[in-house]
């Protein structure tokens, strides 16, 4: 039996859209084509991978592959005979055992039907709304607070109001807004009290507070690098580890990540702070995460954190300032990355008339 894989990058957007026939925006979909061939990365042998066009996409990867085989032979990485396949002549595919995409969100559930495959494998509808209502961000809110401890920062707060952002951002002098479900860090913007004057402003958090019913809000930090901590939540309701996630931003979109072992991305981060403060986190969140999110969601997840520094100059851990409820490009680095050695690489995601995946030393 296989897994029936799929990248559906525009997955966040669909969840803040919440609709069934849901169109993703140009750059969603022409992500989706040239990099739907990503699932290769994590399958498993004879598994499944749905893509629009199964040419593109076998072209796609072979042009990976062919510009970087040489990383693939120094991670001593091999992939997979997967089967590829656009939806149609389901009869011609091994039948799955189980569904993999990116990410649950009811327009990667509305496409999902509509092929032939055993429904039974499908979520009901009610259990992709329970995980929409967890890719909330107050479930990062509120496993931040139980996170506190010496040289750890960070608060989140949920707005339902008006009145409750402006008194936020009268406290604080200097903070982030962010909408309840965004992609990529779109729906988030700094806000001070001069700021929250300005109708255009105003407005925008008036339509989220309609839209989605409530806006979060955040003191601003002097942010000086983004990580983040992957892991898999098992069918048995247990926290799995599965790495460190050291990646680069441009303006808040996604650029790059780098590929090395764990004990290499773990002599890095301790440059601003101990790893046993790393250590002593992770096993804080392995055991805070069940409460919050079983039974309703297994699979992989993403925390992003930041390391920020205070007023007298001195470094902080933010150990929650995302819960992705999805596969990351982290997770995708991972399954790149090499287990052992000194070796290292960036794996981007580059943009000339089409996206496309580069490994470069």
């Amino acid at each position: 039996m296989s897994n029936f894989c799929l990248f559906n990058p525009e997955h966040e957007i669909a969840l803040a859209s919440n609709l069934m026939n849901f169109t993703a925006p140009k750059a969603g979909r022409m992500l989706r084509a040239d990099l739907g061939f990503l699932p290769v990365f994590w399958a498993e042998e004879g598994d499944v991978i749905l893509v629009d066009d199964v040419d593109s996409c076998q072209n796609a990867l072979d042009d990976f592959l062919s510009d970087c085989a040489w990383w693939l032979k120094t991670a001593d990485k091999h992939l997979p005979h997967v089967v590829w396949t656009d939806g149609r002549r389901m009869d011609r595919i091994p039948l799955p055992s189980s569904i993999d995409p990116w990410g649950w969100d009811p327009a990667v559930w509305n496409r999902l039907s509509r092929i032939a495959i055993d429904k039974a494998l499908l979520p009901s509808l009610h259990h992709i709304e329970q995980i929409r209502l967890l890719a909330h961000r107050r479930t990062a809110a509120r496993l931040l607070a139980q996170l506190s401890g010496t040289g750890i920062v960070g608060e989140a707060f949920e707005c339902q109001t008006m009145k409750e952002v402006e008194d936020l951002v009268a406290r604080y002098k200097r903070v982030m807004i962010k909408a309840p479900w965004s992609s990529s860090g779109r729906g988030v913007r700094p806000f001070t009290p001069d700021k929250l004057l300005e109708a255009p402003q105003k407005k925008w958090i008036e339509n989220l507070l309609h839209q989605q019913e409530s806006v979060m809000v955040e003191p601003y930090y002097n942010k000086v690098k983004d990580f983040a901590m992957e892991f898999t939540m098992t069918h048995d309701g247990q926290v799995r580890y599965e790495g460190l996630s050291l990646f680069h931003t441009d303006h808040t979109a996604y650029t790059g990540n780098l590929l090395a072992t764990e004990e290499v991305k773990r002599k890095a981060i301790s440059t601003y702070f101990s790893t046993q403060q790393l250590d002593d986190i992770k096993v804080k969140i392995c055991n805070c995460l069940p409460s919050l999110l079983t039974p309703v969601y297994q699979g992989p997840l993403g925390i992003d954190m930041m390391v920020v520094e205070d007023g007298n100059g001195h470094l902080l851990l933010h150990p929650c300032v995302e819960i992705n409820l999805r596969r990351t490009m982290g997770h995708v680095a991972l399954s790149l990355s090499p287990t052992h050695g000194d070796e290292v690489a960036m794996m981007q995601v580059v943009y000339d008339q089409h996206y496309q995946l580069k490994i470069t030393k």
